[in-house]
């Protein structure tokens, strides 16, 4: 891409790159919703029982995100000189209601590659920059392929009525020194506002899930193989649908009589779909006077769709590496606590790896909020050792944590206040136990130090 010169060309060159790349994003959105039309399926069977049976779609795709994604909760956000997390960063995060657009911003990351952090000033407070979390959908941005920063990116959105007619498209341009907004005239993008920052930087932080070396862009969880196992369960599944329609309930049939002398209780014929309906075959008499004798079809089996679908589910457990439960494979003996947690290995190691990418998106977020506060001023270095407070992604039980703690802490590996943070006591919380455990104390200071004396003499004691 040649690089644009004014405004309007690179308004123009991102909104071209960025349709370029809708309808991948789209149809990766489409699968986690679970709307992806059905593939392997001929078009004449759906058009002959669209009426009575719609096609089954199983929500792996939605599973396979979700059970990462779960386990990225963000806590904090620490400095290098500071024991517990950044008081003035925790408070723009939460201002910005991130705790729950943090959530659907790495959602979108894991499903369309990559999703976006926009920092701006807010006029409200100049204290509180504003940071929202951008949908890859609606916002494009262009990486510079030797620094890997943002050159610009371009957010367009647009406004519908109550019958889905478009009635105002706005788009908003982020340059390193500006930031311009601007309106759909009909023809052209006309200006509106525009604020001259001056950071030289763009103000917008990708979210990318998977980038590689030579694609800086990303890529989605749900991989071409994943797609392809998960379109090849909704036909199976689909197929069993159609399968029980028909064949998995016992036809009846009489043989002797033809359609014609079928009839409802009203008198009217019986047509061809009623009467496949109500499962009753007719074989009509081959001479005058035979009889009329009654028969039955046992019904077919559904074990091998069953079967299919387990082989299937094997299949997406090992590429995700999510435990064979998640996936509905049980076993008759359930699986111990331990087994369990060894199942998880895989799940858990993803989960650490989406931390140390995304805290890298989000630290360099909150050096963009403090220039920001500070009016554009040059990043203090110890921003840049800045990181990312995770809540821990295993799943070991409340008993096993605090056992691990405890031993820690008697060795003296630990003090007293990183136990209550590994015991997921909140700051509020761990401030009132420090003031009761002085209080204590002060009132026995003998106990204190016999306690002291009894974990080996370094003054530490389990919580």
């Amino acid at each position: 891409m040649t690089t644009p010169t004014t405004d309007d060309e690179w308004v123009a060159a991102l909104a071209k790159l960025h349709d370029r790349e809708l309808p991948e994003l789209k149809k990766l959105d489409s699968y986690y919703e679970g709307t992806q039309p059905i593939s392997y399926m001929q078009p004449e069977i759906m058009r002959e029982v669209a009426d009575r049976i719609r096609p089954v779609i199983i929500a792996w795709p939605q599973l396979v995100v979700d059970a990462v994604e779960e386990r990225l909760d963000v806590e904090g956000f620490r400095l290098p000189d500071q024991d517990a997390v950044d008081d003035d960063f925790w408070r723009v995060w939460q201002a910005n209601n991130l705790d729950e657009e943090g959530q659907l911003g790495r959602v979108d990351a894991l499903v369309m590659k990559r999703s976006y952090l926009a920092i701006g000033t807010n006029e409200d407070d100049e204290s509180t920059p504003l940071v929202t979390v951008e949908s890859p959908l609606e916002m494009y941005a262009a990486i510079d392929p030797r620094t890997r920063r943002v050159r610009a990116a371009l957010r367009r959105t647009q406004e519908t009525d109550a019958f889905g007619r478009v009635t105002e498209r706005y788009a908003t341009l982020y340059l390193p020194e500006r930031t311009v907004w601007y309106e759909w005239s009909g023809r052209v993008w006309k200006e509106t506002d525009r604020d001259e920052h001056h950071l030289g930087e763009v103000p917008v932080v990708p979210l990318t899930n998977r980038a590689r070396l030579a694609d800086r862009y990303g890529r989605s969880e749900l991989s071409r193989s994943m797609l392809a196992l998960s379109d090849s369960a909704n036909k199976i599944a689909t197929d069993m649908m159609l399968a029980a329609e028909f064949v998995a309930l016992p036809l009846r049939g009489l043989l002797g009589i033809g359609p014609d002398d079928l009839v409802d209780e009203q008198g009217n014929t019986l047509s061809a779909t009623q009467v496949i309906m109500g499962k009753l075959l007719t074989v009509p008499p081959g001479e005058p006077g035979i009889e009329v004798k009654p028969f039955q079809w046992e019904p077919a089996s559904l074990s091998n769709f069953h079967d299919s679908l387990n082989q299937l589910a094997q299949l997406v457990a090992s590429i995700s590496g999510l435990p064979p439960d998640y996936m509905g494979l049980t076993t008759d003996n359930p699986p111990s606590a331990e087994a369990r947690l060894a199942g998880e290995v895989r799940l858990v190691k993803r989960a650490e790896r989406k931390q140390t990418a995304f805290g890298g998106a989000y630290e360099q977020t909150m050096r963009l909020v403090r220039r920001f506060q500070t009016g554009g001023e040059p990043i203090d270095p110890k921003l840049l050792r800045l990181e990312t407070v995770w809540r821990d992604p295993a799943t070991p039980t409340r008993a096993q944590s605090a056992d691990a703690v405890v031993k820690l802490l008697e060795r003296g590996a630990i003090t007293k206040r990183q136990a209550r943070e590994d015991l997921r006591y909140t700051k509020t919380q761990i401030e009132r136990m420090e003031r009761e455990d002085i209080e204590a104390e002060a009132l026995d200071p003998v106990g204190a130090l016999t306690r002291g004396l009894g974990r080996g003499g370094d003054g530490l004691e389990a919580v």
